[in-house]
């Protein structure tokens, strides 16, 4: 029986594991991360496992369905999937732009019918990936290895601590920070509001009208509820579908892998051809309602600064600049660059969140984070009951619209979270993406949200009376150094928006090549240029509203699809404990 924590065993099974550094090297982490190899790193882009797992055995080879050329422009596309991708999303695209006066009804009577018939099935499910995942932790499935039994982490733990935090809500943070908590809070304090038997207020549950301490405990409570345990339970269960399936069975990185427990060989054909066409339309959708919610709040920003009005075309030209900076970044190659600034934008994140804990209300911030903390463990329950409750307009305007659009985003959150945690066991996996990113928001949600209901009760009016995109900025204005950190706030929402555009063109190119994680430079391009255009359109055609409704319309598809991921991910672990059962007991015998 080999030994895993034998290091010539180790190296014999792998040997780039005998790097220096490793894992730490740069040399060997680089390629993995961004899915692009040097000539001078010779590593497989799905690694093969790494001592006895289920390697599921199929005729199928990635590429097979391709098509190729490599005349004046290289390409390599799946073509059912990025044919009929491409065309439906550049139909829905110039729709927009050339019916905008018309679809702007249209985008929001169909967000509005889709939340208030659909909350209840949004909420269900997200309860059902939390109960999943948390069941997987205590479970024995949990000791299963990514890549293998005798797999070792690509990465570092606080590497991959900071990928994880990194991977998910930059451009929400910002624009939400503030304004959620604010919102939540003055709902509840002003209590339900009834009218012809129906409330219309935004109130979470009963409200806490008249007490400011309720209200505000209430109001940070269903704040974390939408960036606590659901939303990460969400990516983590997509992820982990990826992974296994990818790492341990051996298959292409693509959504229609995680269901051949499902489909068997069937996945190769027009099943597996939606799955993934649904997983290009939900991430593309995803990626679009958050760029437009970068650009809102980047040329709200500038106004405030520098009076550069905050209109569509302040906005068209934002998306257009920084679409061309993230695909300049798809052309350079390895994207150094690019991951400096990500790094960069790390550091101001966490100055700028240091700046208001010890400038603003520091025992409050303190003090408030444990108390909010107990204030989400005793609501979670009320705010995650899908049925008998009549505060529709937050489940159907908060809740069912934050689950549609974590759940649009989950492909290519979950596609970079499974790349950077081959190695972790399941149970160190889920635990760290459920914990790790969410105390981070509830500290983050804390001190923003926190700071500014705090300059609300002592008196100040301007973060209320702000529209969504302002409310940081107004916020910031009550501090010292205001101009440089409203800066920061707008360089940090560009370049997260930069790094999100370039990440995703990654990962939808790398689902619509038919799993191909090497796809030539051209097909990025085309991706990173369509995510703009789409945000572009959207923007143009209906706002907010436009983005939330295509984020609610393709997050209700491919949740089912996550349902369905739910039972081959406990039929795929079950498969892997009894392979190394198995090994165990033949190595046993043999050596009787």
């Amino acid at each position: 029986m080999s030994d895993p924590n034998d290091p010539q065993q180790r190296t014999a099974v792998d040997p780039h594991k005998n790097q220096p550094g490793h894992p730490g090297d740069p040399a060997y982490e680089e390629p993995i991360l961004d899915g692009r190899y040097d000539d001078a790193v010779e590593e497989e882009p799905i690694p093969t496992p790494e001592g006895p797992t289920e390697v599921i055995e199929t005729d199928y080879e990635i590429g097979q369905d391709n098509l190729n050329h490599e005349f004046k422009l290289e390409f390599d596309i799946h073509k059912p999937v990025f044919t009929i991708s491409a065309l439906a999303i550049l139909v829905v695209t110039f729709a927009s732009l050339i019916f905008q006066q018309q679809l702007d009804p249209f985008f929001a009577g169909m967000r509005d019918w889709l939340t208030s018939n659909l909350a209840w099935f949004f909420i269900l499910s997200g309860n059902i990936f939390v109960l999943l995942c948390i069941g997987l932790i205590i479970s024995p499935l949990g000791s299963v290895r990514l890549g293998g039994p005798e797999a070792t982490p690509d990465f570092t733990l606080t590497g991959w601590f900071a990928m994880l935090f990194a991977a998910g809500m930059g451009i929400g943070l910002m624009f939400y920070g503030v304004s959620e908590p604010m919102s939540h809070f003055n709902s509840s304090l002003a209590g339900p509001v009834v009218e012809n038997g129906v409330r219309t207020d935004w109130a979470p549950l009963a409200g806490a009208a008249g007490d400011e301490i309720g209200a505000r405990r209430l109001g940070m409570a269903a704040t974390i509820y939408h960036w606590g345990l659901h939303p990460w339970a969400i990516y983590a269960v997509v992820a982990l579908a990826l992974a296994l399936f990818s790492f341990n069975k051996g298959l292409p990185l693509t959504m229609r892998s995680v269901f051949y427990p499902i489909l068997g060989e069937r996945i190769w054909g027009w099943p597996g051809h939606i799955i993934d066409i649904l997983a290009v339309f939900a991430t593309i959708f995803g990626l679009a309602t958050s760029l437009g919610f970068g650009a809102q709040q980047a040329t709200a920003g500038l106004d405030f600064l520098f009076g550069i009005p905050a209109n569509n075309t302040s906005m068209v030209l934002l998306i257009v600049a920084i679409s061309a900076v993230a695909t300049f970044s798809v052309i350079a190659g390895v994207d150094k660059g690019v991951k400096r600034l990500s790094e960069i934008n790390m550091v101001l994140a966490f100055l700028l969140l240091l700046f208001v804990i010890f400038v603003g209300p520091t025992m409050a911030i303190v003090t408030g984070f444990f108390a909010n903390l107990k204030a989400y463990a005793q609501e979670i329950i009320p705010l995650s009951n899908p049925f008998g409750r009549d505060d529709d307009n937050f489940r159907h305007g908060w809740t069912a619209f934050y689950w549609a659009w974590w759940i649009s985003w989950s492909p290519f959150v979950g596609m970079f979270i499974a790349r950077v945690s081959r190695g972790r066991t399941v149970r160190q996996f889920l635990t760290a993406v459920l914990l790790v990113p969410a105390i981070i928001s509830v500290l983050w949600m804390t001190t923003f949200g926190g700071t500014a209901i705090t300059m609300t009760l002592n008196g100040f009016t301007g973060i209320t009376d702000a529209a969504l995109e302002l409310k940081l900025f107004q916020m910031l204005s009550q501090l010292p150094l205001t101009q440089i950190t409203s800066f920061i706030g707008i360089v940090l929402v560009v370049v997260f928006f930069i790094t999100s555009s370039d990440s995703g063109s990654l990962v939808i190119d790398t689902i619509a090549a038919g799993g191909k994680v090497n796809s030539p430079v051209p097909q990025r391009v085309f991706w990173c240029t369509v995510e703009g255009l789409v945000a572009i359109a959207l923007l143009l055609a209906g706002g907010l509203g436009a983005l939330q409704a295509m984020a609610v319309s393709t997050g209700f598809p491919f949740t089912i699809v996550l349902l369905g991921a739910c039972w081959a991910i406990v039929k795929g672990l079950m498969g892997e404990r009894r392979e190394v059962g198995d090994s165990d007991e033949q190595g046993h015998n043999a050596t009787a």
